[in-house]
C-alpha cells in the first residue's frame, strides 16, 4: 500500500459572544440601525450561521456600499450565491476591495471554479489590487487548490509586502501539489526574511519535509517551532508527528505525540496510527489504537485504514478482514475503496491470487487502478505470468498511460522466458507512446538533498561513489549474495545484466552515504526511493548491512525497509 496521507484539520472557530438577534432588536428598539450596523449584523448573522437574516438586512440596505457587499458575499461564500451577488454588485456598479477578492478566490477555490476565478484574478490586476496581501494570499491559494502551484509561488514575488498569510498560502500549496523541495526552500526564504511564522508555514513546511522524509529538515523546523512558541499548537503538533513518522522516526513522532497528548484530536491518534503502520509495526498500532478508545475518542475511516494497510502490508488476510467487517459492525463505518483495496491487497500477497480477484470482482465499489494494480504486483511477487497478464489487461481497461502495468507484466513474462509476449507488450507500450517513470533515490546529508539516478554520473564525486559501489558489491558477493535476475527486461548477456543490477539508484545512494561521512558508525543509512525497491536492490542491501555494520532503512513508495543483521522487516513482502 502506498503512503498513509492524513488531512489536518482547520483550526477551531471560537463562537459568537452573542446572539445577533438580540443586538439587533436593541438597535431597533433605540432606532438606530445604520448602515454601519447593518454591515457589521450582516457579518454577525453569517458567524452565526443565520443567512436568511443576513439577506433580509442586505436588502433593507438603501444605498450598500462596498463594505455591505462584501459582508453579504463573504456570508455566502463557498457557494455560487457568492458568486452571484458579485455580479449584481458590479451591476450596481460598485467596485470591489482586496477583502472582496479575498472572499470571491476563496470561493472560486472551494467550488472549484477555475474560470471564475481566471476573470476574477485578471478584474483583480485591472483594480491593481492583486498583489495587496488580503487578496493576495487567497489568490496564492485558489491557484495551489487548482493544481498550479508554479503560478502561485510567481504572484508571491508580486506581492511587495509579503506577510506570514501569503507565505504560508505558498508554502502549503507547494507541499499539497508535491513540490516538496520548493516548499521548504520558500520556508527557507521567509525566514531569511523575517517574515514571522504562522501555524500553517510551519505545518505545511513539516508536510514537505515528510513527503521528502528528510529527517534533518525535520528536526530544525521542529526547534523552529519550539523557539516560536509554536509547537504546543494541535496543529503544529500533529504536523510533527506526521512528519517524524514519515522520515521513520517513529520513535521521535511517539514522544511528541505524548508531550501534546492531552490537546491531540482523532487526527493526531491517526498520525500516530499511520506512523506505526508504515513501519509494520502492528503490535504498537494496536495499542495506540487501544489507548485512543480508552481516552473516549471515536476511531473514524481513516484509523481502520491505517490498520488495514498494516496487516495488508503483513499479508495477514484473517486478521485484515477481522477488522473491516469490525469497521462494519462494531462501528457502523461504511468502508471506502481505499478499505477493500487493503483486503485485496492482503489476500494477493498472501498468495491467494484467484480468491483476491473475486473479491475485487464481488466488492460492493467499482474497482479502481489501485485495485487491480495491487493484484498485478502481486502475481509479480508469485510469478504467475498468466495472472499477471490478466491483472495488467485489467488496469489498462482504467489506464492505458499507466506505466507500471506495462513494466511488471513484462518483467513477470520475462521471469518466465515468454519473450515474444514480452516483446509484446514492450511495443504496445511503445505504439501508445508511455513513458517509463524513471526511478531516482535520495538521501539528505548534512541538511542537503542528494538525488540519484540509475547509472547517474552526474554527482560531483561520482568517481568515488561507483569505486565504494564496486568494493561493496565485490565484499557482498563473497558474503553469499547473488544478483536476482527477475525484473530484467531483455535477454541479455550476464555481465550487462549485472551491470545494469550494480548502478540502481538506491546502491548509489548507498555508496555516497559511505564516501560522504553521511552515516558514521552507529548511525543508520536512510535513503527515500519514488518507486518500489527492486528485488536486487533488497537482498543486496540485507547483505551491505552486514558489510557495514549499520542499519540501512529504506522508504519506498510501498512502505519502510528496516535492514539490520542481514534480514529486512518487511518480512520479504513489500
Amino acid at each position: 500500500m502506498g503512503q498513509i496521507s492524513i488531512q489536518l484539520p482547520p483550526p477551531p472557530q471560537p463562537p459568537p459572544t452573542a446572539d445577533p438577534r438580540i443586538l439587533h432588536a436593541r438597535a431597533i428598539t433605540a432606532a438606530n440601525i445604520h448602515r454601519s450596523l447593518r454591515n457589521n449584523l450582516i457579518t454577525l448573522y453569517s458567524k452565526s450561521n443565520l443567512l436568511s437574516y443576513t439577506l433580509r438586512l442586505f436588502h433593507q440596505i438603501s444605498s450598500p456600499n462596498v463594505v455591505s457587499w462584501t459582508a453579504v458575499i463573504s456570508a455566502h461564500s463557498n457557494t455560487l450565491f457568492a458568486l452571484q451577488h458579485f455580479v449584481s454588485m458590479l451591476r450596481h456598479p460598485t467596485f470591489p476591495n482586496q477583502r472582496t477578492f479575498a472572499s470571491l478566490f476563496k470561493t472560486c477555490a472551494s467550488l472549484p471554479s477555475l474560470s471564475f476565478g481566471l476573470a476574477l484574478h485578471s478584474l483583480s490586476f485591472k483594480l491593481g489590487v492583486s498583489a495587496q496581501p488580503f487578496s493576495g494570499s487567497a489568490l496564492i491559494h485558489f491557484y495551489s487548490k487548482c493544481r498550479f502551484p508554479v503560478e502561485a509561488r510567481k504572484l508571491l514575488d508580486e506581492i511587495p509586502h509579503k506577510d506570514g498569510v501569503c507565505y504560508a498560502a505558498v508554502i502549503v500549496g507547494l507541499a499539497q501539489n508535491s513540490r516538496p523541495v520548493e516548499s521548504l526552500s520558500t520556508f527557507a526564504d521567509m525566514k531569511c526574511s523575517d517574515v514571522r511564522s504562522t501555524m500553517y508555514s510551519v505545518s505545511g513546511a513539516l508536510r514537505a519535509a515528510g513527503e521528502l522524509a528528510v529527517l534533518e529538515q525535520c528536526r530544525i523546523i521542529h526547534a523552529h517551532a519550539l523557539l516560536t512558541g509554536l509547537d504546543g499548537n494541535v496543529i503544529v503538533g500533529t504536523a510533527l508527528v506526521d512528519a517524524y513518522g514519515k522520515s521513520g522516526l517513529v520513535y521521535d513522532a511517539r514522544q511528541v505525540f505524548d508531550e501534546n497528548l492531552s490537546s491531540m484530536n482523532v487526527v493526531g491518534w491517526n498520525v500516530m496510527l499511520a506512523g506505526y503502520a508504515q513501519q509494520g509495526d502492528t503490535n504498537s498500532m494496536l495499542e495506540i489504537f487501544n489507548a485512543m478508545e480508552a481516552q473516549g475518542l471515536v476511531p473514524d475511516e481513516y484509523s481502520f485504514l491505517a490498520i488495514l494497510t498494516s496487516f495488508c502490508n503483513a499479508g495477514l488476510v484473517s486478521e485484515t478482514d477481522w477488522w473491516l467487517t469490525r469497521m462494519k459492525v462494531d462501528y457502523g463505518l461504511e468502508p471506502a475503496l481505499e478499505h477493500y483495496t487493503c483486503l485485496v491487497g492482503a489476500m494477493g500477497r498472501a498468495g491467494h491470487l484467484e480468491e483476491a480477484e473475486r473479491a475485487a470482482l464481488t466488492m460492493p465499489l467499482v474497482p479502481d487502478a489501485a485495485v487491480w494494480r495491487s493484484l498485478l504486483s502481486s502475481s509479480a511477487y508469485h510469478k504467475a505470468p498468466d495472472f499477471a497478464r490478466s491483472m495488467a489487461k485489467r488496469l489498462l481497461e482504467i489506464d492505458p498511460q499507466d506505466d507500471s502495468a506495462y513494466v511488471i507484466a513484462a518483467n513477470v513474462l520475462s521471469n518466465a522466458g515468454r519473450w515474444d509476449e514480452v516483446a509484446e507488450v514492450r511495443k504496445m507500450m511503445k505504439d501508445r507512446r508511455v513513458q517509463k517513470e524513471g526511478g531516482r533515490s535520495w538521501i539528505e546529508v548534512r541538511g542537503k538533498v542528494h538525488v540519484f539516478f540509475a547509472r547517474d554520473r552526474r554527482h560531483e564525486r561520482r568517481d568515488e561513489i561507483y569505486a565504494k559501489l564496486v568494493e561493496l558489491m565485490e565484499l557482498i558477493e563473497k558474503l553469499g549474495y547473488v544478483p536476482v535476475w527477475d525484473e530484467m527486461l531483455h535477454e541479455v548477456g550476464e555481465w550487462e545484466k549485472k551491470e545494469s543490477l550494480w548502478y540502481h539508484s538506491e546502491k548509489l545512494a548507498v555508496a555516497f552515504a559511505v564516501v560522504s561521512g553521511a552515516a558514521p558508525p552507529g548511525k543508520s543509512i536512510r535513503i527515500v526511493k519514488n518507486l518500489r525497491i527492486c528485488r536486487d536492490c533488497h537482498e543486496a542491501f540485507k547483505y551491505m548491512c552486514r558489510v557495514l555494520e549499520r542499519e540501512i532503512i529504506v522508504r519506498d513508495v510501498n512502505r519502510y525497509h528496516r535492514f539490520v543483521n542481514g534480514s529486512c522487516t518487511c518480512g520479504d513482502i513489500w
